[in-house]
């Protein structure tokens, strides 16, 4: 059931047309108009609609959009990994550095730090003059980064490589969610997204993995040359094989049909209180035919489409009146050589400061300031505990290897890997079954439910990590803890990101850049006391501690499903950032 109250369609048609059909409360069937739409070979109907021009990125053969996943997927496989990349070695190079531990986290820090900001920096630039420009030059400061990281022998130096590093590695993080939604129709993404999100956690879980090895058999300098020839060879495929995916798609002109416009009324006076946004910020909604706002990756984002469409998910005309879709007669398909071209003109009327401020004033509504700190969190726990992991397993304690260090990377990302998929399976179900209970319409907040699963796991898992750490316990102890935050961090973090684009899907795509840059700014601040702190405190009561911060953080979510349809009425009411936009 929609926001709105009204059944969803019935498709009753295999001639290329698609008939909706409005279940009345007698259980009989009003037919509104049909219009013609594009469908698939196997006859589901296409979403959005492909225009007809060869260019369309959504007529690309499939071959050609798979091939440009696996490039963007493998450079976000390279950035993401680039956090924990020296966690197996920092007992070592503290050793080369004559630097503490305490110092050696700003490698991380500092990394993190760049990462925020060229995300801020990245996105907005993206939008206005495309993703292949950002792509592009991201790589290439990336691999800069990569070569100085590999030729430095001071501290200093490694940590100015670091930063040019994170700066490079920024558009890996926030634009390929974006890319995913503009090459494919909605129902390819699932597997899609799925293929992202598996690169991505493998990124940050095999990744420390491999270095453990390189820094046990070469040394930190290799690890940067072989890093090096990667991003190289990633930035010529990029060059070659990822083309410009920005494509405008104007909305179809069409009415909301008579049967629609008085279920509205109805359900208006029926549920006077539901929570819906007001004309202005419906208008930033996107439409059937617009490009989609981003994915994230979750599959369990899916299920917003299933219960909460916006109005413009059905297609209604009042009596008579039939639309069908624009064509675009008289398209000539580029060249491959016009394809490999840099800029491809500007995008949209807004300008670049617009834009970029947008994220930042999001942080002024509670769904998703409240978000972006369980978001920052779930990611921050593993981070902080790679800032020390060497220094607890490789000191008198323990005294493993460097390689073996970089084994216990195995535990987080099954973790990882199972909390995405019981995320996915159980958010739905529960999603479906309080909707059942609320009448058939959809809240946000149904998704936070999840956080008491994720949030045992995750306070479970620090204070255990630092509990058996400590007392020296065998080596599987901790790294089962260290698993169960893995897993309770990957449910945290999807049901952060789910909550707050269903709360603001006008806003889906700035909200996820106020998480990127959050979590950053997060992991930079935590990199300048973490590791001083678990020296002079010790592993038990460090990670108990961020337990307890775990659980302290968590407990917001009561006050958020109480008062969440209350939050966003008033900053609907308020239109905070209607003033970064302008009217066309």
């Amino acid at each position: 059931m929609s926001r709105l109250g009204i059944k969803q369609p019935s498709q009753k048609d295999v001639t290329g047309t698609i008939v909706m059909m409005y279940d009345d409360e007698d259980g009989s069937q009003n037919q509104a108009d049909s219009i013609f739409l594009k469908r698939s070979e196997n006859g589901l109907i296409l979403h959005p609609q492909p225009q007809d021009n060869p260019n369309d990125p959504l007529n690309w053969p499939k071959w050609k959009r798979d091939l440009c996943l696996l490039i963007i997927g493998t450079q976000t496989f390279l950035g993401g990994g680039q956090t924990p990349i020296l966690a197996a070695g920092f007992s070592g190079l503290s050793t080369e550095f004559n630097t503490p531990l305490t110092t050696l986290s700003y490698l991380v820090g500092g990394f993190m730090l760049a990462l925020g900001f060229g995300s801020v920096l990245a996105s907005p630039t993206a939008l206005l003059y495309g993703k292949r420009l950002v792509y592009l030059a991201g790589i290439l400061l990336f691999l800069v980064g990569a070569i100085w990281a590999g030729a430095a022998k001071s501290f200093g130096s490694l940590m100015g490589a670091r930063v040019i590093m994170g700066l490079g590695a920024s558009p890996t993080e926030s634009l390929p969610s974006a890319t995913i939604a503009e090459i494919y129709f909605a129902h390819e993404r699932a597997y899609r997204v799925g293929i992202y999100t598996m690169l991505l956690l493998g990124g940050k879980n095999i990744v420390p993995l491999l270095s453990g090895l390189v820094f046990q058999y070469l040394d930190r300098h290799w690890l940067f040359w072989i890093l090096s020839m990667f991003l190289g060879c990633t930035l010529i495929s990029t060059f070659f094989f990822v083309p410009e995916t920005f494509w405008e798609r104007s909305p179809i002109p069409n009415k909301r049909s008579l049967e629609e416009t008085d279920a509205a009324r109805q359900v208006e006076k029926e549920h006077p209180h539901e929570h819906r946004p007001n004309e202005w910020a419906r208008s930033r909604e996107p439409s059937t035919m617009n490009v989609l706002q981003h994915n994230v990756d979750t599959n369990s984002l899916s299920s917003s489409e299933t219960h909460e469409p916006s109005d413009t998910n059905v297609v209604g005309f009042t009596e008579g009146e039939q639309t069908e879709i624009p064509t675009i007669h008289d398209t000539t398909k580029k060249s491959f050589r016009s394809e490999l071209a840099l800029f491809s003109g500007r995008h949209t009327i807004d300008s670049w400061w617009m834009i970029a401020l947008r994220p930042f004033f999001l942080y002024l509504y509670p769904s998703v300031i409240f978000g972006s700190i369980v978001y920052s969190l779930s990611v921050v726990w593993l981070i902080v505990i790679s800032e020390t992991i060497s220094e607890i397993f490789r000191g008198d304690g323990y005294g493993y290897s460097q390689s073996t260090v970089g084994l216990f990377y195995v535990s987080p990302f099954v973790g990882g890997v199972c909390g995405s998929m019981f995320t996915g399976l159980v958010s739905d179900r529960i999603s479906r079954y309080m909707i059942s209970k609320n009448h058939g319409v959809y809240e946000p907040e149904f998704r936070l439910v999840m956080l008491v699963v994720s949030t045992f796991f995750i306070s479970f898992g620090l204070m255990g990590f630092g509990w058996s750490s400590q007392q020296t316990d065998l080596w599987i102890g901790p790294i089962v803890f260290f698993g169960c935050v893995g897993f309770g961090s990957s449910m945290a973090s999807t049901t952060a990101i789910t909550f707050t684009v269903d709360s603001y899907k006008m806003f889906a795509a700035e909200a996820l850049v106020s998480f990127n840059f959050s979590k950053n700014l997060l992991g930079f601040i935590f990199s300048l006391f973490n590791n001083a702190f678990m020296s002079s405190r010790g592993p038990r009561t460090t990670f108990v501690v961020y337990g307890c911060v775990q659980i302290f953080v968590s407990l917001f979510a009561v006050p958020m499903y109480i008062y969440g349809k209350k939050f966003r009425s008033w900053t609907d009411e308020k239109e905070i950032l209607k003033r970064l936009y302008k009217d066309t």
